[in-house]
C-alpha cells in the first residue's frame, strides 16, 4: 500500500499541475496613445519589429530575466524606439516568459499605428514610446480595476479600511527600498494584514527597477491615494495600473509568499482527511477559475477579432483610442502650436467659440476648436463630447485628435482639413467654380456614407441633429468629412426616437417634427441630408430667395421643377457642362423623397445608401415635400423667430443661443 507521506505528495504534486495549468496570463489593458502614429513598413515600425523580437528573444534565452529595457534604431534619432517590460517579481519564469510573448503579441495586434503605447497583465507590463522614458516616473496612462461588493459586510466594518490603510501606509518605503541593490526580480514588495477574524488582507506594489527611490515611493503613494480607505465605499479588490509602477489588494494570497512554497503549504504528519478536505476545496475552487478564466479569454478573442476586422476595413483611420488620457494635450502644447490663439491663426467661428489653425512641433497641422466660457457646456459635458467622438472612426467624419482641460479652458483638437466647409463651395461666388459634377456627386454619396455610419454601424446609434454645408469640411482629395458633434446626451437603449423640449439646429435644415413639436428620430438628419443633396445641385440656399414675386422656399421650388420636369434648367449653371443627367435626376428624387413631411416616407440612410450606388435599384415617387418659408411653416403658420441659416438652440417657449447638437443612442 502506498504510505500517507507519498499520498501526500502524490496530492501536492497534482495540486501543483493543476495551479500552473491554470496560471495563463490575465489580461488586464491596453492603451494606444494616438498623439503621435507612424506610417506601416516606416522606418519606424521596422524598428519597433525589431524591439519587440528582442524582448521575445530576451525571455526565451531562459537567463531568469524578469526587467529588461532597451531601444532600437538609435542611429536615427527621430526613428528611435524606447521600451521596456518588467515581470511581476513573484511570479515563475515560465509564466513570465509566457505573459511577455502575450504582451508583444498583443500590442502589436492592438497599437498598429501608434507611436506609444503600453500593456498591462497581472503578471507583467510592456510598453513602448517614440520617447526616451527611462528612469522617468509616469503615472499616465494609467488603467484602475475595482471589484465591488456593496452588500459584503467585510466591507461596511472599519477593520477591512484599517488593515488596507495599514499595508499601504508601509508599502511605499519597502517598495522604494527593495530597489537598492536588488536583482532583476527583487524591485515588488508585499504586505499583509487582518481584517477580520477570518479575513486576510494581501497587498502588493511594484516599480520599475529603473526609477530612483524617491520617484518609486511617490509613485506607490499616488497610485494607493486611488483607493477608496473610507468606510462602505471602496471595493472587496482593487489594482491600480500605472506605467511606472502597479499596486494591487486583494482578500486572498494572489501572490506567493516569500521563502514559502507549494510543497510547504501542505505538511505530510497532517491528518489526511483535513489534506483531503483541502484539495477537494482548491480543486472546485481552481476548475471555477479556470472555467472563468477560459470565458474570458474567449471573450477577449472575440472582440480582438472584430476590433482587428473594424481596422482592416478602416485602415487609413489611424490607431483604436481606449481613453480618455491618451488623448489629452497639455496647454502650453497648443498655445504653442497656435501662437497663443492669435487671429492670424484663427480659421473660424462655432456655436462654442472659436476654431484656430495649430502647427506641432513635428509639423503636423492641427484644427483647434477653443470653446467659449460662455458656451455653458460644464466640465462633464465636455468630456461626454470627447468620448463620443473617441469613438466615432470613418473616412467621412472628422477625427478628433485630442482635447486639452485645463485652467478654465477647454479645447478639443481635431485633424486639419484643409478646404473649409461645404457652403465655401456652394455659395461662395469664388468657389462654386472649382467643383465639377463628379465631385459633387462624389461629396453626397460620401455624406451619405457618413450619416449612414453614424446611424447603423457606428458603437453607438448617433443622430447629429445639426447636419448642413457649414458642418460638412472638405478634405485635399475632396472627401466629405461630417463635423461638429456636441453636447450629447444618452437615452435608453432600445429607443430610436425622442422628443425635447430643447429644440437645437438650424432653420432650414431642422424637419418639421423636430422644429414644431421637438420629436426628433434618424429621419431627422434623412430630412436635412435631402435638403443639403436640394442645395448642391441647385447651389442655392434653402431660404425664400427664389424670385421675388413667388414664396416658396428650396424645397417647394424643386418640388415643382421635378413636377414639371424642369430639372435642368433648375441645376446650378456652374455644374452644366460636366453633369450627368441620370445622376442629377437621381439625386433630385432621393432629396425630394428625404424631405416628405411625414418622416415614415423618408428612406433610411442605408436606403439612400443603395439609390446612390446602384441605379436598377428601383425609387418610389415623392410626395410634395413640407414647406418652409422665412421663419414661419406655411401649412401651420406657427411662428419661429428665425431666419433660415441660423443655428438655434431654444425651448419651445424659449430664447436663442448658437449651439449644435449630436444625439446618441447606445446600441
Amino acid at each position: 500500500m502506498i504510505s500517507d507521506i507519498t499520498k501526500t505528495r502524490l496530492i501536492t504534486l497534482i495540486l501543483s499541475t493543476l495551479i500552473l495549468t491554470t496560471s495563463a496570463s490575465v489580461f488586464n489593458n491596453v492603451t494606444c496613445i494616438s498623439n503621435k502614429t507612424f506610417t506601416p513598413n516606416s522606418t519606424f515600425h521596422h524598428n519597433l519589429n525589431t524591439l519587440l523580437s528582442t524582448f521575445s528573444s530576451k525571455v526565451l534565452s531562459g537567463n531568469n530575466t524578469r526587467f529588461f529595457k532597451t531601444s532600437s534604431g538609435e542611429n536615427d534619432h527621430s526613428n528611435t524606439v524606447f521600451g521596456l517590460f518588467m515581470c511581476r517579481g513573484d511570479v515563475p519564469f515560465p509564466l513570465c516568459r509566457e505573459c511577455v510573448g502575450f504582451a508583444t503579441q498583443t500590442i502589436a495586434s492592438s497599437c498598429i499605428r501608434s507611436k506609444e503605447a503600453i500593456i498591462w497583465y497581472n503578471e507583467c507590463l510592456l510598453r513602448y514610446s517614440y520617447r526616451f522614458f527611462f528612469s522617468i516616473m509616469e503615472e499616465w496612462p494609467r488603467y484602475q480595476i475595482k471589484i465591488p461588493l456593496g452588500d459584503s459586510v467585510i466591507l461596511h466594518s472599519n477593520e477591512f479600511y484599517t488593515a488596507l490603510e495599514s499595508i499601504f501606509s508601509e508599502l511605499p518605503n519597502e517598495a522604494a527600498l527593495s530597489l537598492k541593490g536588488s536583482s532583476s526580480s527583487g524591485q515588488f514588495s508585499v504586505k499583509q494584514a487582518n481584517a477580520s477574524a477570518t479575513t486576510t488582507l494581501y497587498g502588493l506594489a511594484q516599480c520599475t527597477p529603473d526609477l530612483s527611490t524617491n520617484n518609486c515611493r511617490q509613485c506607490v503613494m499616488d497610485a494607493a491615494a486611488e483607493f477608496s480607505m473610507s468606510c462602505c465605499g471602496g471595493s472587496i479588490g482593487e489594482s491600480v495600473l500605472f506605467p511606472s509602477c502597479v499596486v494591487r489588494y486583494e482578500t486572498y494570497p494572489f501572490y506567493q509568499h516569500s521563502g514559502t512554497s507549494l510543497p510547504t503549504m501542505i505538511n505530510a504528519g497532517r491528518n489526511k482527511a483535513k489534506v483531503i478536505e483541502i484539495i477537494v476545496i482548491l480543486g472546485a475552487f481552481l476548475v471555477i477559475l479556470f472555467g472563468i478564466g477560459h470565458t474570458f479569454l474567449r471573450m477577449k478573442a472575440r472582440k480582438r477579432r472584430k476590433r482587428k476586422a473594424f481596422l482592416r476595413e478602416n485602415t487609413e483611420l489611424g490607431v483604436e483610442i481606449t481613453s480618455l488620457e491618451s488623448l489629452e494635450f497639455d496647454l502650453a502644447t497648443i498655445e504653442e502650436a497656435t501662437d497663443k490663439f492669435s487671429d492670424e491663426r484663427r480659421i473660424g467661428k462655432g456655436g462654442y467659440g472659436q476654431v484656430y489653425k495649430g502647427i506641432l512641433r513635428d509639423g503636423e497641422e492641427i484644427a483647434v476648436k477653443r470653446l467659449s466660457k460662455k458656451s455653458g457646456q460644464g466640465g462633464e459635458e465636455f468630456k461626454n463630447e470627447v468620448l463620443l467622438i473617441a469613438k466615432l472612426q470613418h473616412r467621412n467624419l472628422v477625427r478628433l485628435r485630442g482635447f486639452c482641460q485645463e485652467q478654465y479652458e477647454k479645447i478639443l483638437i481635431y485633424e486639419y482639413v484643409p478646404n473649409k466647409s461645404l457652403d465655401h463651395f456652394l455659395f461662395d461666388s469664388l468657389k462654386e467654380r472649382q467643383l465639377t459634377w463628379p465631385e459633387m456627386y462624389k461629396i453626397i454619396k460620401g455624406i451619405a456614407r457618413g450619416i449612414l455610419y453614424l446611424h447603423e454601424d457606428s458603437p453607438l446609434m448617433i443622430i447629429h441633429r445639426d447636419l448642413k454645408p457649414s458642418n460638412v469640411l472638405i478634405d485635399s482629395n475632396m472627401n466629405p468629412k461630417i463635423s461638429d458633434f456636441g453636447m450629447a446626451r444618452m437615452v435608453a437603449i432600445d429607443q430610436i426616437q425622442g422628443a425635447t423640449n430643447r429644440v437645437v439646429g438650424t432653420f432650414g435644415y431642422m424637419s418639421p417634427e423636430y422644429a414644431m413639436h421637438g420629436q426628433f428620430s434618424v429621419k431627422s438628419d434623412v430630412f436635412s441630408f435631402g435638403v443639403m443633396v436640394l442645395e448642391i445641385i441647385s447651389g442655392k440656399k434653402n431660404s425664400c430667395s427664389f424670385e421675388s414675386h413667388r414664396v416658396d422656399d428650396l424645397l417647394s421650388y424643386a418640388w415643382n421643377q421635378w413636377k414639371d420636369e424642369l430639372l435642368l434648367q433648375w441645376l446650378n449653371p456652374i455644374l452644366q457642362e460636366s453633369y450627368t443627367q441620370n445622376e442629377v435626376e437621381r439625386c433630385v428624387q432621393i432629396g425630394l423623397l428625404c424631405v416628405q413631411e411625414d418622416p415614415d416616407d423618408r428612406p433610411t440612410m442605408g436606403m439612400v445608401a443603395s439609390y446612390l450606388n446602384n441605379v436598377s435599384v428601383e425609387m418610389p415617387i415623392p410626395l410634395e415635400p413640407a414647406f418652409f418659408m422665412c421663419g414661419k411653416r406655411r401649412r401651420d403658420g406657427v411662428e419661429h423667430g428665425s431666419s433660415s441659416g441660423q443655428t438655434t438652440n431654444y425651448y419651445l417657449t424659449s430664447s436663442l443661443n448658437e449651439i449644435s447638437t449630436t444625439h446618441v443612442f447606445p446600441r
